[in-house]
């Protein structure tokens, strides 16, 4: 899995002329099941996203198509864990210990 760090590199009022295509964008990966949960950091300076696991190659090709990358707006850093443990409602993202 991976714990997806936004950090806006522009303006807020910059960020927020494109919140709306961003949210189309979460909306689209929210559906296709690869986005579990996000939201604001309370500095207001970026968001949060957790995905689940999937190759980094197909989370870049995702994260790249984020509007706010896409205009240079936030810089996304990903960290990457092994879900080993996880509370009974998010049982099914569990992934094995290599």
């Amino acid at each position: 899995m991976y714990v997806v760090l936004l950090n806006f590199t522009a303006p807020l009022d910059q960020v927020d002329n494109f919140l709306p295509d961003h949210a189309a964008w979460l909306a689209e990966h929210y559906a296709s099941g690869d986005f579990l949960v996000s939201g604001r950091r309370h500095t207001r300076d970026g968001d949060v996203i957790i995905v689940r696991a999937m190759s980094r190659g197909r989370l870049d090709a995702i994260l790249a198509c984020d509007p706010l990358a896409v205009r240079r707006l936030v810089h996304h850093e990903v960290l990457e864990f092994q879900a080993s443990r996880t509370s009974p409602a998010l049982a099914a993202y569990a992934e094995p210990v290599k």
